[in-house]
């Protein structure tokens, strides 16, 4: 469903992501963890079409992102590291605003919007505007309009930021029942319980390289470690990577 290859990305002298190569199958929650500055948000901008590869190739479902940014951008899902709004809408606004841009009926865009308002508790908030809202109900506007046209594929910047326990619970059972569905969700992140519980596979990019991928055992076993969380095994490999550089 998403494949990357040698997907490069430079900013004159510096390589932000290099030569990156891998695939995310059809109903899979990949994670993708590293330290600050490693490359994730650089290929979350890339994989939502946001920003070009300087080399490389990246497809969707089998369509270059590249050269059918349109037809690619249709079927996928983005959301951001910072959940950004129009102030002056509300929620029922900016959501009615996303369906329309996906070209989804009147019906559609209603019945859809009702039932995540209902999922995460917001009925009482879709008519007030985004410049009242907290951090964490932004979060969920933002969650739902990246939901809203029910796309294949959902790319994802630090989906737990700023939501407490109960709407984190329900974010993250929402994400497993979608790809219960078929959905694929590309999912970048620090919190390394989330994407410990969520993730079939992880990926380890440090300074632009993917330095492991593979299911927790696997990243265990290339790390030589015996250590039972990821936050052990991640710190072990990010520490190797960083002694042999």
């Amino acid at each position: 469903m998403i494949q990357l290859a040698g997907v490069t990305k430079k900013y004159d002298d510096l390589v932000a992501v290099d030569d990156l190569t891998l695939e995310v199958a059809r109903g899979e929650i990949f994670g993708f963890i590293g330290p600050n500055g490693a490359g994730k948000t650089t290929t979350i901008k890339m994989l939502a079409g946001l920003l070009r590869p300087s080399a490389g190739r990246i497809e969707i479902d089998g369509q270059d992102i590249s050269s059918a940014p349109e037809e690619t951008k249709r079927i996928l899902g983005y959301i951001p590291d910072t959940p950004y709004l129009y102030e002056a809408l509300s929620a029922r606004e900016f959501l009615t605003f996303v369906g329309k841009i996906y070209g989804l009926s009147s019906k559609v865009i209603e019945d859809r919007m009702a039932s995540l308002f209902t999922y995460f508790g917001m009925d009482g908030w879709a008519h007030i505007r985004a410049e009242e809202y907290s951090h964490g109900m932004r979060q969920k506007v933002v969650v739902s309009s990246a939901l809203l046209h029910e796309p294949r594929v959902l790319v994802v910047d630090e989906p737990m930021v700023g939501l407490d326990p109960q709407s984190a619970r329900k974010v993250k059972d929402l994400f497993k029942a979608r790809t219960r569905e078929g959905m694929t969700i590309f999912l970048s992140t620090h919190t390394l319980a989330v994407a410990e519980e969520l993730c079939a596979r992880i990926g380890v990019i440090h300074k632009g390289r993917l330095i492991a991928c593979g299911t927790v055992e696997d990243l265990r076993k290339e790390s030589g470690s015996r250590s039972r969380t990821l936050e052990e095994i991640y710190l072990e490999l990010t520490e190797y990577s960083e002694n042999e550089a």
